[in-house]
């Protein structure tokens, strides 16, 4: 079985946390049953473009159970974990993935896994459909259907559908509520922290704390940091959501004037230059950055090594940038998504729903493709609702079931004040 991974003896470490994260992921566990009896992807390939983590290790799992040949990559080059990839290639996961991946070896590892002329695709930021479109576009007709599963990806494959440049059905794996609601808010928010921590030590309490963006990722990131005593300052380019962080309870105010009040500027837009040389020239000496989106364009590195005198390595995954007035900056994870390059990513309860939407979306794309036309698609809802009550039961958590009046109160328009 072909692979390159960093060090193929770190597999049984790698096994070791694999197993538990499956104790913490029974959806997908219950998920990876069913497939073994009814092998929904027998004879079929799938190529995934992903974060090699210990829960990635359980959906590529639950998918070979079911009949496929998997080839993986991944989808950052500070996200894989090598003892992972490492159990993964002895699990026999046609695997091309280590960290700390230059970027002529990144798309390499995506020409590895789409040589394999697979049948559908699991991407995570866009870049298996992107390098199809454009340098494997003889391939396409040869792709039934992808699936994206974060929101940069969603906005990239989005915008290609408006220009119509996309010519494959794809499946917003993100945009479905069992994925973002969790994910994005609780695992993101929970995540992000943990990566800040590990690669600062830094305390909280009494901080001031930047939040550039209120999406549901930024929603989960002021929340935890505020519960750990920070002051959260909040950034917006949106109205919507810039209204809601404000009867939330958090400063809003531009990253103008926060950047010459915040400790700790955490970046998650999804957009590029969100941090940039007018805002180092007047942060605070000792100030923090570090990004949770998923591409390094946020915060523009670039621009901090041009200012800066001095750049060196201080901690593990923490660079500090000595300004040419003295002042040091200091830089999480080269910029890169925090809670994967200095930390673990999300926890594996989390992801269960995440990763149990991708495992039946993938069994719903392999029976209904034909009758896909080449757009965006949502993720479809009985898959949603599916996924929520398998982990309500997995809880042990019980709901109320609609009486059949109420069902027809509902479906009627005739009953009134």
């Amino acid at each position: 079985m072909p692979y390159k991974v960093k060090d193929i003896a770190l597999a049984k470490q790698g096994k070791s946390k694999i197993a538990l994260a499956e104790k913490e992921m029974p959806v997908l566990q219950s998920i990876k049953a069913e497939f073994e009896k009814t092998k929904p992807f027998e004879g079929l390939t799938i190529s995934a473009c992903l974060h090699v983590t210990k829960e990635t290790a359980v959906l590529m799992k639950a998918l070979k159970a079911g009949g496929a040949r998997i080839g993986l990559c991944g989808s950052n080059p500070l996200s894989t974990q090598d003892d992972i990839s490492a159990a993964l290639a002895e699990e026999g996961i046609n695997i091309f993935a280590w960290r700390g991946i230059k970027e002529d070896k990144y798309y390499w590892c995506v020409d590895k896994i789409l040589d394999m002329k697979p049948e559908l695709i699991i991407d995570d930021g866009a870049d298996l459909i992107s390098v199809l479109h454009k340098e494997r576009k003889a391939q396409l007709k040869e792709i039934w259907s992808c699936q994206e599963e974060t929101t940069t990806g969603v906005i990239r494959l989005k915008a290609m559908e408006k220009d119509g440049k996309l010519k494959l059905p794809v499946v917003a794996i993100n945009d479905t509520p069992t994925k973002h609601m969790f994910d994005n808010y609780y695992g993101t928010g929970q995540s992000t922290i943990d990566g800040l921590l590990r690669a600062t030590n830094v305390l909280l309490a009494g901080k001031t704390l930047v939040v550039a963006g209120y999406g549901f990722c930024g929603k989960g990131i002021a929340l935890r940091a505020k519960g750990l005593g920070a002051k959260v300052v909040v950034t917006e380019v949106d109205a919507l959501p810039a209204l809601q962080a404000a009867m939330d309870g958090f400063e809003v105010m531009p990253m103008t004037k926060a950047a010459r009040l915040g400790d700790i500027f955490i970046t998650v837009t999804g957009n590029k230059d969100v941090i940039t040389k007018e805002h180092y020239a007047v942060m605070k000496d000792g100030a923090i950055l570090g990004n949770s989106g998923h591409f390094n364009v946020e915060i523009n590195e670039q621009q901090l090594k041009q200012s800066s005198k001095n750049i060196k390595t201080v901690r593990d995954n923490l660079a500090e940038y000595e300004q040419k007035d003295g002042r040091k900056i200091y830089l999480i994870g080269e910029g890169r998504l925090m809670n994967l390059a200095a930390a673990e990513g999300h926890p594996s309860a989390v992801m269960d729903l995440s990763f149990a939407d991708q495992a039946l979306s993938c069994e719903w794309l392999a029976k209904n493709h034909e009758s896909l036309e080449h757009k965006v698609y949502n993720v479809p809802t009985e898959i949603d609702v599916k996924v929520a009550k398998l982990k309500l039961a997995s809880m042990g958590v019980k709901i109320d079931t609609l009486t059949p009046a109420q069902a027809k109160y509902l479906a009627s328009w005739q009953e009134g004040t």
